[in-house]
């Protein structure tokens, strides 16, 4: 065979091989099309763990054993009804995630977003970069919301946790994947479920005001530990009510934090503090518990009956641990000082009080190293 005949031979066998990637980059192309605008099948999402639930009685947003419900004061009880800090863990490959929810209340307020009130967000693992947002679903109604939170994607097998509403909770979860992609429960056991951060406190530890859920502080530090946190906070009622201590006590955590100090006035901390403290070590003789101070408000700069009120409950609060420290011998507490929680420029809160997501950016910058420490 001659040296033309070789060279022609060898640009067909290119050629060919050319038309045959390039058929294979249509039918891929074809594929993907077909995957994003093919049908959305809908999967209830109690098909999927729930991680930050303190309990496995009771209704499966709920935060509170339905035992409670005629014990708690009732606005505890239907706080508890609030889904905060809950979020779902599925995996996927689908090119698109879509989801459908009914809210509890349908619940508003004047300082808050929506999406933070009523809304979800769902987060994607991204290896060493761990927890990356992917987008959230905005709410519209009570009885029916719908949203596409992510579309065009490749169909690449993804990890996802999905946070839901901080002031509002729900009675109804499905969570949408293309025809062609299935979805099903975590590989990883991320974020790590033993020993989890157990968090009791007040509006802003329930996630008062993040602009949405995964901007809630308990997220942030769930997400930078990659540890399962619980959320155990009550807007307006982190009054040391001792059954959410006999609650906490059920629950075998790596540290207890408890920052319910800008709710309890001065009486109810002399009153019930150790108590509840005592619930707790009573159970867990060996488990770091942190309390934190009462935070330097914005607006203590200026009103000087609120800052003469943060001295006060924080002078308590300082007295009480100490006893506990001095009195009853105990090395397994640790006290957080909130002078530098908020920073100095004022920026951190959206009403003098509740927490912007500087805020609560902030918030876990300070707390995140001490529970880092104390699960060490």
């Amino acid at each position: 065979m001659n040296n033309n005949n070789t060279r022609h031979i060898r640009l067909g066998e290119a050629t060919e091989r050319h038309r045959l990637q390039k058929l294979a980059c249509m039918i891929g192309a074809l594929l993907l099309i077909c995957r994003t605008y093919g049908q959305v099948v809908y999967h209830d999402a109690s098909e999927f763990p729930l991680l930050g639930k303190a309990t496995t009685s009771g209704s499966r947003y709920e935060r509170f054993p339905d035992s409670l419900e005629r014990i708690s004061r009732p606005v505890l009880w239907r706080l508890s009804r609030n889904s905060a800090g809950l979020a779902i863990r599925f995996r996927s490959n689908s090119t698109r995630i879509d989801l459908k929810w009914e809210n509890l209340y349908n619940n508003r307020m004047n300082h808050m977003t929506d999406t933070g009130v009523r809304g979800l967000d769902l987060y994607c693992w991204k290896g060493k970069d761990g927890w990356r947002f992917v987008n959230s679903a905005r709410p519209g109604g009570k009885s029916y919301n719908q949203a596409t939170v992510i579309a065009n994607m490749r169909p690449t097998e993804r990890e996802y946790m999905l946070y839901l509403p901080l002031y509002d909770g729900l009675t109804s979860l499905q969570i949408g994947v293309d025809s062609l992609s299935y979805i099903g429960t975590p590989e990883l056991d991320y974020p790590i479920r033993q020993k989890p951060v157990v968090f009791y406190g007040t509006s802003i530890l329930q996630g008062g005001c993040a602009s949405r859920p995964g901007m809630a502080h308990t997220n942030i530090i769930s997400r930078r530990l990659n540890r399962e946190c619980i959320n155990l906070g009550f807007s307006g009622n982190g009054k040391l009510d001792l059954e959410v201590a006999r609650i906490m006590a059920e629950i075998d955590a790596g540290v207890f934090v408890l920052d319910f100090v800008p709710n309890a006035s001065v009486e109810q901390m002399k009153e019930r503090m150790l108590t509840f403290y005592r619930i707790i070590r009573d159970k867990h003789p060996d488990t770091p518990i942190i309390f934190i101070e009462d935070p330097i408000f914005t607006h203590t700069r200026y009103d000087e009956r609120i800052a003469e009120e943060v001295r006060k409950k924080n002078e308590t609060l300082h007295g009480l641990f100490d006893h506990i420290k001095r009195e009853l011998h105990d090395k397994r507490v640790t006290l957080i000082s909130s002078r530098k929680m908020l920073g100095d420029d004022g920026e951190a809160t959206v009403d003098g009080i509740h927490f912007t997501d500087v805020g609560m950016t902030r918030y876990a910058d300070l707390v995140c190293p001490v529970i880092r420490k104390a699960l060490k």
